[in-house]
């Protein structure tokens, strides 16, 4: 279990500056975006415009303790909960980050340093106190371990410092590292370089997460392209990346948005090995149309192939291939001839319920639009932490809510 520690911070400001091929670089205002937490009759609310455009400044130690201990008081934690110190900004810039981890260890609390790029240690002895101070995980952006291409990409003014704080962390703690790949940067021998030193120092995992650089990869705050001369990864080419890489090395290797090679994800159950666990869900006896990202809808149009109700329940993909960053235009761009009366979309995508009924109905045709659940498979973020059955049980689990709820409001089958 882990018990958020909010720190806040502010993208390109709290980081010691924009990396070159940061999301937010080229993000100049506050986007309302809507989405399912916003009133009725509003489109906006503090998820979709403060907290997803990062506008909060670092947050004081004082304030960050006051509600930490709120919520361990509020909550019966088991003895191996970890107190995940994450932000908006760069984790290792926070000013009072010392302080903040020796108040948790006092507490007789571990700590999980939540992403970090290791900018902010001006020398690696910090990460002794941090270690020092009960810090026994954390989530450190690698990107390589080159210091030229981290002071060139990341624009790290202590590259050799936050290297050796990484190493020193692999030594000590569990780390998971993340590398954002540019293709032709640090993919390629660099890759291999970073994997060999990671797994030298005793790295736990590595997650490889493809760099987005359009809209329809995840840009929804700014279309303009973040890197124009890098030329966009294919799905499957970061696939293939993702596979090769956890083949050669004993690091735990996943990706984002594909894949987990060890649990088989994202969408476990549409592969033909684990047919046999969807014989436990309930039998589908309604009409719908379930929108979805152009990444999933394969998946989730197979598992219902396998179901043996794609007649009943058609998959419709949009361009966007990150079904929680749909956004109104995404729907706009939709065939409506494709879909049902009872249409299911993303729980947690960025449109408000009253734009998506509008948008959906605006054929004349009326129809009944909800939210599916919040998510149907684990990302490589999470599968990296879980075992096969967990990833399982939980895709069964969001997949009967699915089903339940097309059961539910579809319109039933006629025999």
């Amino acid at each position: 279990m882990q018990i958020m520690a909010d720190v806040g911070g502010i993208p390109g400001k709290n980081c010691r500056g924009f990396c070159e091929y940061c999301y937010f670089r080229n993000v100049k205002g506050t986007t309302v975006l809507g989405c399912k937490n916003c009133p009725p009759g509003q489109i906006g609310c503090a998820h979709c415009t403060t907290d997803t455009n990062m506008t909060r400044d670092f947050i004081p130690p004082f304030q960050v303790l006051s509600s930490l201990q709120t919520n361990i008081f509020q909550t019966q934690i088991p003895e191996d909960t970890l107190i995940n110190i994450t932000g908006d900004g760069d984790v290792s810039c926070y000013p009072h980050l010392l302080e903040l981890t020796d108040s948790i260890n006092n507490m007789g609390l571990k700590t999980h340093l939540g992403y970090t790029s290791g900018k902010g240690f001006d020398d690696a002895d910090v990460v002794d106190k941090l270690i020092n101070n009960n810090v026994t995980e954390t989530t450190y952006t690698a990107f390589a371990t080159d210091p030229q291409l981290r002071y060139k990409w990341m624009h790290d003014p202590t590259p050799e410092a936050s290297i050796e704080g990484l190493k020193r962390f692999c030594e000590s703690c569990d780390v998971h590292a993340a590398s954002i790949i540019i293709p032709g940067v640090n993919d390629g021998e660099v890759l291999r370089k970073t994997c060999e030193d990671l797994e030298s120092w005793g790295a736990k995992a590595l997650i490889l997460m493809r760099f987005a650089n359009s809209q329809n990869q995840g840009l929804i705050l700014n279309s303009e392209p973040i890197i124009p001369s890098v030329q966009q990864q294919s799905v499957d080419e970061f696939r293939r990346l993702v596979e090769d890489t956890a083949k050669e090395y004993s690091l735990r290797v996943t990706g984002t948005p594909v894949c987990d090679p060890q649990n088989d994800t994202p969408y476990a159950l549409a592969k033909d090995k684990n047919m046999e666990y969807l014989e436990v869900l309930t039998e589908v006896k309604a009409e719908a149309t379930i929108i979805t990202s152009k990444i999933s809808a394969p998946y989730i149009e197979k598992i219902f192939e396998n179901l043996g109700c794609a007649d009943h329940v058609n998959v419709v993909a949009t361009e966007q291939e990150i079904a929680c960053l749909i956004r109104p235009d995404d729907l706009r761009a939709i065939d409506l001839s494709e879909v049902k009366d009872t249409v299911i979309i993303p729980g947690r995508c960025f449109v408000h319920d009253l734009v998506a009924e509008e948008i959906l109905r605006s054929d004349g045709r009326f129809r009944l639009i909800h939210r599916g659940p919040d998510m149907l498979t684990a990302d490589g973020e999470m599968s990296g932490t879980l075992s096969k059955t967990d990833v399982l049980k939980q895709e069964l689990m969001a997949f009967e809510d699915l089903i339940e709820l097309i059961n539910y409001m579809g319109v039933p089958i006629k025999n």
